[in-house]
């Protein structure tokens, strides 16, 4: 699983990352989260609003800080066998 969060470092975006890899870690998911600064690419994902949270090049978050439940869901959900 590929993961990015997307955000030029405001406090919402380094918090996604914090819950991104603490909630990686705790599902003993296979992933690769990376952080995305560059605001070309993240403008190459169409996202307006960061923090953003990609996974296998599908946003599904956009413009706001989920609840570390909320994305250990997102997590899950797409997390493959």
């Amino acid at each position: 699983m590929e993961i990015k969060v997307l955000g030029a470092g405001c406090v919402k975006c380094r918090g996604l990352e914090h819950r991104t890899r603490k909630a990686v870690a705790e599902l003993g998911l296979e992933a690769q989260v990376c952080k995305v600064d560059d605001l070309m690419e993240i403008m190459r994902f169409g996202v307006i609003q960061t923090p953003a949270l990609v996974i296998n090049n599908e946003v599904v978050i956009s413009g706001q800080l989920p609840t570390y439940t909320e994305l250990k869901i997102f997590l899950m959900n797409f997390k493959t066998d």
